[in-house]
């Protein structure tokens, strides 16, 4: 039993989205009891955009890591035995699947794309799909 009636139907899934780049900011999706003595509930939405609350794009990325890298700073920098520590885990994993039979699939697809329709059909098997903001 749901407590409450969502406006489109059943009540919808809370949603937190993070927004990586180009545009950095995040979102929260949420459903609410509308107001008055009914049980009935709608979504509703949070929005931050680091744009639009300090009025500038943020830095790249890069010219953060290269001022850091200019000022001896190695707080976003990876240490030498973590690096070495990774080429030895997956090092083997790289070598079994590059000896291995069988191939797996290639999906190329053109940056800043949501990706190859092939993702979208991986979740499409299980009834699941991508939440795009």
């Amino acid at each position: 039993m749901h407590l409450f009636d969502a406006a489109g139907g059943g009540p919808t899934a809370n949603q937190l989205i993070l927004r990586i780049q180009p545009d950095e900011g995040a979102e929260w999706r949420f459903e609410v009891k509308s107001p008055g003595s009914g049980m009935r509930s709608r979504p509703v939405e949070m929005e931050f955009s680091y744009d639009e609350s300090f009025g500038e794009p943020s830095d790249e990325g890069y010219v953060r890591l290269l001022a850091d890298a200019m000022l001896s700073d190695p707080t976003l920098f990876t240490r030498s035995d973590e690096v070495e520590a990774a080429w030895r885990l997956y090092t083997p994993l790289l070598e079994l699947i590059e000896d291995s039979p069988w191939q797996l699939p290639i999906h190329p697809y053109e940056s800043r794309t949501w990706g190859p329709a092939a993702a979208d059909a991986l979740l499409a098997n299980d009834g699941l799909l991508w939440r795009r903001p």
